[in-house]
C-alpha cells in the first residue's frame, strides 16, 4: 500500500504520477496507461502502469472518471504533485520584464498600485486577480493639515506615506482660528511624520498623562486635536478582485450554480477577506486546493498567493484565483514576483519620507 502523504513512493511511481499530472494540466483529459508509457520515458509495460495506477487510486492520488477512460489526478495529487514533485524555476526574463513595466516602483498611491496588481495577474494567468488592501493607519504619515469649518469644527487632512489621502472632520469643545490650526499643524508634523496612526496615537495618550493639569490652553487644544484627528476609525481591509469573468472559459468551472456561488463570493468579499488575512498572516507562498480553503465557493479552485509589505511589516497578500487544474509551476512564481515587486515599490516609498 503506497502512503498517501508520498514518502514511500518509489522513483518509478513518483515519475508517472508526475508524468500523468502533467499531462491533465495541459488537456485536462484522462491519462490512458498507454499514453503514460509512451510520455514517462519508462521501459514498463502498460500492464505494470495499471498496477501502479491502481495503488496510486488506492491511495487518494488519482481516480478513474469512467471504467477505461484513464486517470486525473485528486486534490490529494495535485498537493503532493506541487509540494514535491515539481520544479520551480524562476520567472522568464520576458514575464519578469512586463512586471517591472507594468508595476513601476516610481510615486504613485497604494489603491492604484494595487489595482495594478490584481490585473495584471489575471491578464498574465488568464484567472481571477486579487489582493487585500491595508488599513490606511498601517502606513506611516507624511504630513497633517487642518481647515477651520463653522461651529468649532475642523477639516483634517492626513497623507500617508503611500500618497494615499484621507479627510476627517472632528468636534472641538471651542474654535481654534486659523494661526492656532497652522500652529498645531506645525507642531504634529515635526513629531510625529514618519509614524502610524496606532503609534501617535500611544504617543499622544503618553503626552496627555504625564502633562496632567499644566497644558496651557493652546497646547490642551492642539492636543485636544490630535487625538480626535487620529482616533480609530470603522472599517478595516478591503479585497481588490479583477478578471472574475476569465473563469467562465474554464470547463471545470462552467456548471451555473458553481459559477454562481463563486461570483457571489467575489461580489460579498468577507470569506474571500477572511482567507487572504490567513494568506497574509504567513510568510512565502500559500496554496490551497479545492476544499482546503474552507470556503465552499472554492471547491472546485486553487487560491496561490504570497504575502507584501513594507519596512519589515506585512500589509497583505496578493494571488490568483483559478481552477485546480492550473500550470502551478508557472502561476506560482508570477505570483511570487508580483508580491516582491509589490513590496519594492511600498518600501521605496516609505523611505521617500
Amino acid at each position: 500500500m503506497i502512503n498517501p502523504h508520498g514518502p514511500d513512493l518509489d522513483a518509478r511511481t513518483r515519475r508517472l504520477l508526475r508524468t500523468l499530472i502533467a499531462q491533465y494540466l495541459v488537456d485536462g483529459e484522462p491519462v490512458g496507461s498507454r499514453t503514460l508509457s509512451r510520455s514517462s520515458g519508462l521501459d514498463v509495460s502498460p500492464a505494470t502502469i495499471r498496477n501502479i495506477m491502481a495503488d496510486l487510486e488506492d491511495a487518494g492520488l488519482v481516480s478513474s472518471p469512467h471504467t477505461s477512460a484513464g486517470r486525473v489526478p485528486t486534490p490529494r495529487g495535485l498537493r503532493l504533485f506541487v509540494d514535491s514533485l515539481i520544479e520551480l524555476q524562476p520567472l522568464p526574463h520576458d514575464e519578469m520584464a512586463r512586471l517591472q513595466r507594468e508595476l513601476p516602483p516610481g510615486p504613485t498611491n497604494t489603491l492604484d498600485l494595487l489595482g495594478n496588481a490584481s490585473t495584471l495577474l489575471s491578464a498574465m494567468t488568464h484567472f481571477a486577480g486579487v489582493v487585500t488592501v491595508p488599513r490606511q493607519a498601517d502606513f506611516p504619515l507624511r504630513h497633517i493639515d487642518f481647515v477651520p469649518l463653522p461651529d468649532a469644527r475642523v477639516l483634517v487632512i492626513l497623507v500617508f506615506s503611500d500618497n494615499q489621502v484621507q479627510n476627517r472632520i472632528v468636534q472641538l469643545a471651542q474654535p481654534l482660528d486659523s494661526r492656532e490650526l497652522e500652529e498645531a499643524a506645525n507642531y504634529l508634523n515635526a513629531q510625529f511624520v514618519g509614524f502610524r496612526v496606532d503609534d501617535i496615537r500611544a504617543h499622544l495618550l503618553a503626552e496627555l498623562r504625564e502633562a496632567g493639569s499644566e497644558l496651557n490652553r493652546l497646547l490642551s487644544s492642539t492636543m485636544e486635536l490630535a487625538t480626535a484627528s487620529f482616533a480609530p476609525q470603522a472599517g478595516g481591509s478591503d479585497v481588490l478582485v479583477s478578471g472574475q469573468t476569465n473563469l467562465m472559459a474554464y470547463s471545470e468551472l462552467s456548471n451555473l450554480q458553481r459559477l454562481r456561488e463563486l461570483f457571489d463570493a467575489f461580489q460579498q468579499k468577507n470569506e474571500l477577506l477572511q482567507l487572504m488575512e490567513v494568506c497574509a498572516r504567513a510568510p512565502g507562498v500559500r496554496l490551497f486546493i479545492g476544499e482546503e480553503s474552507g470556503f465552499t465557493a472554492l471547491d472546485g479552485c486553487s487560491v496561490v498567493t504570497a504575502s507584501y509589505g513594507a519596512q519589515g511589516r506585512v500589509l497583505g497578500a496578493v494571488g490568483v484565483i483559478g481552477p485546480t487544474r492550473m500550470a502551478y509551476e508557472r502561476v506560482i512564481p508570477v505570483v511570487q514576483a508580483t508580491a516582491a515587486l509589490l513590496s519594492d515599490a511600498l518600501n521605496r516609498a516609505a523611505t521617500t519620507l
